[in-house]
């Protein structure tokens, strides 16, 4: 299981790099959407954090142990990412 978790982590690394390069572009365009790109962005990282921080503590005083924590935390950072990564990949 922790094979897993570890593989997990490296494929949404990959998908963060992506998203962070996507972002970089908008945002050094300037202007209102470079704005609202690095507002999303702020506001985006505190709620996925959030999110995470609450399905892990969740899983662990489920006493669902360490790793199943670990997973539970990744699903929702992992939906954001994936979400802003359709979205930047259609321009919008």
């Amino acid at each position: 299981m922790i094979w897993n978790v570890w593989t997990d982590g490296w494929r949404l690394g990959l998908e963060v790099q992506h998203v962070i390069a996507m972002r970089m572009l908008r945002i050094s365009a300037g202007g209102s959407v470079a704005r609202a790109e690095a507002s999303r962005m702020v506001t985006e990282k505190l709620t996925a954090g959030a999110a995470a921080h609450a399905a892990a503590l969740t899983a662990l005083l489920g006493g669902k142990g360490v790793e199943a924590a670990a997973i539970e935390a990744l699903v929702p950072i992992r939906r954001t990412v994936r979400a802003n990564r359709r979205r930047l990949g259609r321009g919008g």
